[in-house]
């Protein structure tokens, strides 16, 4: 592919995080990132995606072209500080807020967008389903510089008042508005089909996705398929002209572990692949959403079941939750399934709060959340082997065989929570400079011990070096003969 790239392009890849939010606008109106990435032409998005990576930009253009990666970058988000979301790219977290009918508004949501920012969310989705939803929108685009998602039908049954009096055009109005406002993605429930429903009727749990609820009970009153498959170019048109990234949501997800892999969820997913390629066609951006709750032994095959029926389009998946016991701790739950469906090539982690299944998350919920899916997407990040995924790592370790715990403080994912734990027992200054903390005292300290064994006493020779990789050979025989997807992210032949 000749390679074309844009006058500025050389100068935003290098462009600290923030600066390069004004030239995320594709150069001519109606373009997308993905229309002019099939023309060769190296974007201001894409070099500054390149940058943050550490890949080169024609990866990054390539992968764009093909659809196995997206940048979501609405033509009217001024404050974006572009990203992409693939499996040739690190492992992005998602972070859902929003208001409720009962509870919070444009200030509480705010200050979620802000601490959502601070402990590293890669996008965020307004959820908002009460009070001023358009205010509450400019607001948290207007102070975002990731990428935000939203789910549309929320609004349109806000306005509508009932399902029976949802309309496709307004829908479509909805949908039009707030891409006009600025938002980067949508979930967009269009593969939900009225042949599908009855394959839920068995469920457990029936259909938990709202948006995928709202539309079998539209379905169903007004005798009708679903509208967002039968206007589907319509919709692709919009989306085209403010370069809105699609999110085909997965309105049949299983809401247990019992109504994992099902039927409804597989007849849906085969729907999504579809309509991909119908959104490729357009040269709309386009990812895939999955599955809430799937056992372990079923997460690698539900993300190579979407890697083949949706040709490679990003895999964007909630949790997994992997067991229904633990209401409360369930960012736990899920998280554990998220660095598994990570590992094994999910582009992008939906995080979970505590409040799952309970109740709306305040700030604190949210942070929790976050951390839990961040540890969750380095870990995949370190297992694919991700350019300098490992260097925090080994930088921390480093320090906390030095005992620097000052160090270990700033390089932890939560600085603050470390110091403080650190602190509850041996709160004096003296101890930052300890060579032990509560847990062992100075005489049971095995870092300390290991320490005098070696001779190293303060001054550690191995200070600034790499850990090494194991050598050839040494992984296991099953990890050895893995397939290339669990282990890299090298192109699928």
């Amino acid at each position: 592919m000749t390679t074309i790239k844009d006058p500025v392009s050389a100068e935003i890849a290098h462009l600290p995080a923030g600066a390069a939010a004004s030239a995320v606008r594709s150069p001519s109106p109606g373009e997308t990132q993905m229309s002019l990435a099939r023309r060769g032409v190296i974007t201001p998005a894409i070099a500054r995606v390149a940058a943050r990576e550490q890949v080169t930009p024609e990866l990054v253009r390539d992968e764009v072209a093909r659809g196995r990666a997206v940048i979501p970058a609405n033509i009217h988000h001024d404050a974006l500080d572009p990203m992409a979301i693939g499996i040739a790219f690190t492992c992005k977290v998602n972070a859902n807020i929003g208001s409720s009918p009962l509870t919070s508004g444009v200030a509480e949501e705010v200050e979620k967008l802000r601490i959502s920012l601070k402990y590293g969310a890669d996008t965020v989705m307004d959820l908002s389903t009460g009070g001023d939803l358009d205010q509450i929108r400019a607001a948290i685009i207007g102070a975002s510089p990731v990428p935000i998602g939203t789910v549309p039908i929320y609004q349109a049954l806000h306005e509508a008042g009932s399902v029976e009096q949802l309309s496709i055009e307004l829908l479509l109005a909805v949908i039009e508005r707030q891409a006009a406002q600025g938002v980067d993605y949508m979930t967009l429930h269009c593969g939900v089909l009225r042949d599908h429903i009855p394959l839920t009727a068995g469920r457990v749990t029936g259909i938990v996705s709202r948006g995928g609820a709202i539309m079998a009970q539209w379905m169903a009153s007004a005798g009708i398929e679903n509208p967002l498959y039968t206007h589907y170019e319509r919709v692709l048109a919009i989306c085209r002209a403010h370069d809105v990234t699609i999110s085909l949501g997965d309105g049949l997800r299983p809401g247990s572990i019992a109504d994992a892999s099902d039927r409804a969820q597989f007849a849906e997913l085969a729907t999504l692949g579809e309509l991909t390629r119908r959104a490729w066609e357009r040269e709309v951006q386009v990812m895939v959403e999955g599955p809430g709750h799937i056992p372990i032994d079923q997460i690698a095959m539900n993300v190579e079941k979407e890697i083949e029926l949706c040709s490679e389009a990003p895999f964007y998946v909630l949790g997994p939750l992997v067991t229904d016991i633990a209401p409360g701790y369930d960012h736990i739950t899920s998280a554990i399934g998220a660095a598994i469906a990570g590992t094994a090539g999910a582009a992008m982690l939906c995080y979970v709060t505590p409040k799952e299944h309970l109740g709306l998350p305040t700030a604190e919920d949210v942070k929790q959340g976050l951390v839990a899916y961040k540890i969750a997407a380095h870990a995949a990040d370190v297992a694919r082997k991700r350019p300098g995924a490992r260097d925090r790592d080994d930088a921390l370790s480093r320090a906390r065989y030095a005992f620097d715990w000052k160090q270990q403080f700033a390089l932890a994912l939560d600085p603050e929570t470390a110091e403080r734990m650190h602190d509850e027992s041996l709160p004096s200054e003296y101890f930052k400079n300890a060579e032990f903390c509560s847990m062992c005292g100075p005489s049971f300290c095995s870092m300390h011990l290991s320490r005098a064994v070696h001779g190293q006493g303060h001054a550690d020779p191995a200070a600034g070096k790499p850990a090494p990789e194991p050598a050839a050979g040494t992984l296991a025989p099953d990890l050895a003969a893995a397939p290339v997807a669990f282990r890299s992210a090298e192109p699928h032949p």
